[in-house]
C-alpha cells in the first residue's frame, strides 16, 4: 500500500471515530478511559500535539473542539454526569495503562 493511501485511510478511520464518539454524548469520557486507557481529552492532546510537530498553531483548547464538535464547556455542561466512586476507583486502578501523550 502506497504511504499516501495509508494515511488517506487512517485519516478516515480517525474521521469515523471522532463522529461516533460526537454522537454518543451518553458515554462518559471515564468509562472510555477506563476501558481503552484513552479518551476524547486524550484524542485531543494528540492532535494539538500533531498539530504542534508540524509547525501549526492549534492550541488544546482548539483541539478539543474539534474532537468534542463544540466548545468542551458546552458539553461537559451538556452531557457529562458526575462520576462514581466506582468509575473513579477503576480509573486508578488502570492508570497505568492509560494513554502516554508527549508533551502533556
Amino acid at each position: 500500500m502506497e504511504d499516501q493511501t495509508r494515511i488517506e485511510l487512517e485519516a478516515a478511520a480517525f474521521r469515523g471515530m471522532i463522529a461516533h464518539l460526537q454522537k454518543r454524548t451518553d458515554v462518559q469520557n471515564i468509562d472510555v478511559m477506563n476501558l481503552a486507557g484513552f479518551c476524547r481529552n486524550c484524542l485531543s492532546k494528540w492532535y494539538a500535539a500533531a498539530a504542534e510537530e508540524r509547525g501549526i498553531k492549534l492550541d488544546y483548547d482548539q483541539a478539543r473542539e474539534i474532537v468534542y464538535g463544540m466548545p468542551y464547556q458546552e458539553w461537559k455542561e451538556t452531557y457529562q454526569s458526575p462520576s462514581t466512586e466506582l468509575q473513579r476507583s477503576t480509573y486508578e486502578e488502570t492508570k497505568p495503562l492509560h494513554a502516554k501523550i508527549s508533551g502533556h
